[in-house]
């Protein structure tokens, strides 16, 4: 039996020239910032407290951010893609506001329910003394509003594409809905729920607009990276460019890191 022969596909110039446009448009402002990095005192700046405490502060609140996300995204991405229920196309444009919604909107809208005379922050505040503006876990928060759709989006359309015929014959050998759930649908969308858990921390660690205005800029305590590059950026350049590329270096690693590993992108 004979191997078909690859046949060798020929570039449609129509489109390579709009393509090689567009990587050059993306990938230009970054080549930018490489050039203007002050590389003789990049080791100095590193090992300042301030630039490891936004990072630290930035890579905790978005893990947990992203673990917030899967814990309820996850189940409101199934309930998207399996259940028929009225109004699940308003549900579902609900969830996709914040990929449009301007971030300080989202901060002010977070306000004014977990704000002190917030809907709910007013109750938290009396019962339990929680008071989340302008605190490490609203930083979470802000960031878990704003990167929620990625994950939701990511994964319910893993669950559209997954067979069904697995979870069918699952209910047909005895497997209840929770033992389906987490015994086969969960394995088959995994690289889903992994391609969204990503993006979503991208999304999370990139925040800035919400944070901002429901957290505040607060240095070690709600001051991650995107606000301590704003703060640089008015009194010194060099500064906001080196944290402008950890932010960068950090994003770009995660992201191919996890990619290639859990997702299988080539």
């Amino acid at each position: 039996m004979t191997r078909p022969v690859a046949t060798r596909q020929r570039l449609p110039l129509a489109l390579l020239l709009p393509a090689g446009l567009g990587l050059f448009f993306l990938v230009l402002p970054l080549l930018g910032l490489l050039a203007r990095a002050p590389w003789t005192t990049l080791p100095r700046r590193l090992a300042e407290p301030g630039v490891l405490t936004a990072l630290r502060l930035s890579l905790e609140t978005a893990t947990l951010a992203t673990l917030l996300c899967v814990a309820l995204g996850v189940p409101l991405a199934w309930l998207l893609a399996r259940v028929e229920f009225p109004g699940r196309r308003l549900v579902r444009a609900l969830v996709t506001v914040p990929l449009v919604l301007p971030p300080v909107v989202g901060g002010v809208a977070l306000l004014l329910v977990f704000g002190r005379r917030g809907l709910l922050g007013s109750w938290l505040d009396a019962a339990f003394g929680v008071t989340l503006p302008f605190t490490t876990p609203g930083v979470v928060l802000a960031e878990a509003f704003v990167a929620m759709p990625f994950l939701v989006i990511a994964v319910e359309g893993a669950l559209r594409g997954a067979d069904r015929r697995y979870e069918e014959a699952a209910a047909t050998l005895g497997a209840g809905r929770w033992t389906t759930f987490t015994h086969v649908t969960l394995p088959l969308v995994a690289p889903g729920v992994a391609a969204g858990a990503v993006l979503c921390w991208a999304r999370a660690l990139g925040e800035f607009g919400a944070t901002i205005t429901f957290a505040g800029n607060y240095p070690g305590r709600t001051q991650t990276m995107p606000l301590a590059v704003y703060l640089a950026l008015e009194t010194d350049l060099q500064a906001a460019i080196v944290l402008s590329l950890i932010l960068l270096t950090v994003s770009v690693t995660i992201l191919a890191g996890l990619r290639d590993r859990w997702v299988g992108t080539p």
